[in-house]
């Protein structure tokens, strides 16, 4: 496959795993997710993918109040840069494993269309579509987002006018997001978003990942991206499979071996590698192209 000549870089922001008490860089407060937006933007990112916590806890949020108020303070800094939602939160179940029916702390569980009140309220350009469950981790935590709620929420994001990126973990997800696509709850042009190295979904391997990108249908849109150290190295994967990237704190605390890094680092050191290969950074207008956004408004 080409290498990608114009390449996205999404920054993935902060996430919802629990690294605010591992590195002082990982915003927390609606301000300074805004402010590490603008620092990716300023670095080199066309997309800034945003998951929202509780300011006063560092803990994962879901309150549309909050991301109103990231996503109002990034547009109030005239800041050109394509905004992405989570829609994953809302699948989180814990179970007891001696006694399976019972949900323990830490489970968040609500239907398709209630992981989207944010994105009805707020119309991004582009909002997650998680394509299906997971064992996510050791212990008894899963991921839940089955084939109904799928459906659920892909044909109202539709509605909505919504880019949906379509997170992919494994094969199987792949394969039904293709269903949803042949069922017409997806639009053209398909974009996707190839997740690895996540226990235990599909493994930081090339091999898988050359798999997957051949499953793709075709005039599929895709970036992908890898946890922990290999977040640089799958810049280059990605790209020289034709496809765009990801990097950021919600995937990757370190710039180095004990180097703490910011967003603005990590996209700095993903342009040098995309640079490096003989292709070129996509601004956000020509991200919105290809991705088959809305101009910017």
């Amino acid at each position: 496959m080409p290498v990608n000549q114009d390449v996205i870089i999404t920054c993935a922001l902060t996430g919802a795993g629990d690294t605010v008490g591992r590195s002082p860089h990982v915003p927390v407060t609606p301000a300074q997710i805004a402010a590490s937006a603008v620092e990716a933007a300023g670095a080199g990112a066309a997309v800034v993918h945003i998951h929202v916590r509780e300011p006063e806890t560092g803990a994962p949020s879901r309150d549309p109040r909050l991301y109103r108020e990231v996503v109002e303070r990034i547009r109030e800094t005239g800041t050109d840069v394509v905004i992405n939602l989570t829609a994953g939160m809302g699948g989180d179940l814990v179970i007891d494993p001696e006694a399976p029916l019972r949900q323990l702390p830490g489970t968040d569980l609500v239907g398709g269309l209630d992981r989207l009140p944010h994105v009805e309220d707020l119309l991004p350009d582009i909002c997650t579509l998680d394509c299906g469950s997971l064992n996510f981790g050791d212990g008894s935590n899963l991921y839940v987002s089955t084939p109904d709620m799928l459906r659920t929420g892909a044909k109202r994001i539709q509605e909505l006018g919504v880019r949906p990126e379509l997170e992919i973990f494994d094969t199987g997800q792949l394969w039904f997001a293709k269903q949803l696509l042949a069922e017409g709850l997806l639009d053209d042009p398909t974009v996707f978003q190839l997740c690895m190295g996540i226990p235990w979904g599909a493994p930081a391997d090339p091999g898988v990942l050359q798999a997957m990108v051949t499953m793709l249908p075709q005039g599929a849109q895709w970036a992908s991206f890898a946890l922990g150290r290999m977040q640089m190295p799958w810049v280059a994967q990605s790209i020289l499979l034709g496809g765009h990237v990801r990097v950021g704190l919600e995937d990757n605390l370190y710039l180095g071996k004990g180097v703490k890094a910011t967003n603005g680092q990590l996209v700095e050191r993903a342009v040098r590698i995309t640079e490096s290969l003989g292709s070129r950074v996509a601004t956000p207008d020509e991200a919105r192209e290809e991705l088959g956004l809305r101009p910017r408004a």
